[in-house]
């Protein structure tokens, strides 16, 4: 009998062997992607205390269409750019999330870059 990996725990240690060096500052905050089947969820983190400082997905109010497709992830990754200039964060850290820069992780950060964002 094959047993099958749980690709979810692989993508959880993945993540963790990438939170081992990535960490996000006040200077610098780290911008993590989650993404499900039907959303994707972008967040600006600040490691040292432990705060978000902005959140963006596909499930906000403002948010109109589909949640699990690259039009969504461009238009989170605008958000979440949005949101974090009006709050004077200019540069951060991008974190995948275990996920491969790929398809809609990929769309977002770029959406994010267009917005103002440098990473």
């Amino acid at each position: 009998m094959l047993i099958k990996p749980d690709k979810n725990k692989t993508r959880q240690k993945r993540h963790l062997r990438v939170r081992n060096h990535v960490a996000g500052t006040a200077e610098r905050p780290r911008l993590n992607v989650f993404r499900s089947l039907a959303h994707i969820y972008a967040q600006v983190i600040d490691d040292q205390k432990g705060m978000t400082l902005a959140a963006a997905s596909s499930l906000d109010k403002d948010f109109s269409g589909t949640g699990g497709n690259i039009a969504a992830a461009k238009a989170v990754g605008a958000a979440i750019a949005k949101k974090a200039l009006a709050k004077g964060i200019t540069e951060v850290v991008f974190d995948r999330g275990g996920y491969i820069y790929h398809g809609r992780v990929a769309a977002l950060a770029e959406a994010a870059r267009e917005g103002g964002l440098k990473f």
